[in-house]
C-alpha cells in the first residue's frame, strides 16, 4: 500500500510541476485580415486567457472586424458596404506541445454582433437597401502556433447568414424575394501574449 501511495505521490508531484512550468494568465493581443465569403476587411482581437495546465487555456475573445460582406440579392450574389462587427466569445485552447514552439487547436462560442450592410441590385437602377444590424449566437473554430510570445493562428468565426424582405425603391416589399447577407469570415491573424511565459 505505502508503494501505491509513494507512486501516486510521485506522479502528481511530476503532474503539478508540469502544470506550473508556464504562468497561467496572459493576454493576448491580435491583428489580421478578415475574409468573408466576397468581400474582405481587417480585424483586431483582445483575448484574456487563463491557463488551467500547460496543455489547457480558457479565455474571452473580444473582436472587431471592419469588413465587406457578400449579399444575395434575387439569387445573385454581389459586395456589401464595408461596415464594423463585433463579437464575444468563451474560447478554448489545446497546446500539442509544452516547448517554446507550441502547435494548438482551439474552439469558441459566443454572440456576434453583425453590422447593418448596404446593397444595390442592377447598379442601384431598380434596388436600393440595408440589412438590419443584429445579434446572433455563433461558434468558431483555430488552429496556429505559439513561438515564445509570438502567435499566428486560422480562425474560422461560424455566424448564421442574415435574411430580410426585398424591398423596391419605392419602399414596396417585393413578394417572395430575399437579400441574405453571409456572415461566417475566416480570420488570419499574427499577434503576441502578454504574460504567460515559463516561470
Amino acid at each position: 500500500m505505502k508503494k501505491y501511495f509513494a507512486l501516486l505521490t510521485t506522479l502528481l508531484i511530476g503532474f503539478a510541476a508540469q502544470a506550473q512550468e508556464f504562468k497561467p494568465f496572459k493576454v493576448n493581443v491580435s491583428l489580421g485580415a478578415a475574409l468573408p465569403s466576397g468581400g474582405g476587411g481587417i480585424l483586431f482581437a483582445v483575448e484574456p486567457k487563463y491557463g488551467i495546465n500547460d496543455r489547457i487555456d480558457v479565455g474571452l475573445r473580444i473582436e472587431v472586424a471592419a469588413m465587406a460582406r457578400a449579399t444575395t440579392v434575387n439569387g445573385v450574389t454581389t459586395s456589401g458596404d464595408l461596415q464594423f462587427a463585433a463579437s464575444y466569445l468563451l474560447t478554448g485552447n489545446y497546446m500539442l506541445s509544452t516547448n517554446n514552439f507550441r502547435p494548438f487547436v482551439g474552439l469558441g462560442a459566443g454572440l456576434f454582433t453583425v453590422a447593418s450592410t448596404g446593397f444595390s441590385e442592377n447598379g442601384g437602377q431598380s434596388t436600393n437597401g440595408t440589412i438590419a444590424a443584429g445579434n446572433v449566437f455563433g461558434g468558431m473554430a483555430r488552429v496556429g502556433f505559439k513561438a515564445g510570445h509570438f502567435l499566428l493562428g486560422v480562425e474560422y468565426n461560424l455566424v448564421p447568414n442574415t435574411t430580410s424582405a426585398l424591398f423596391d425603391s419605392n419602399g414596396q416589399i417585393q413578394i417572395g424575394k430575399t437579400v441574405q447577407s453571409k456572415n461566417s469570415y475566416v480570420g488570419v491573424k499574427v499577434g503576441f501574449d502578454i504574460g504567460g511565459g515559463r516561470r
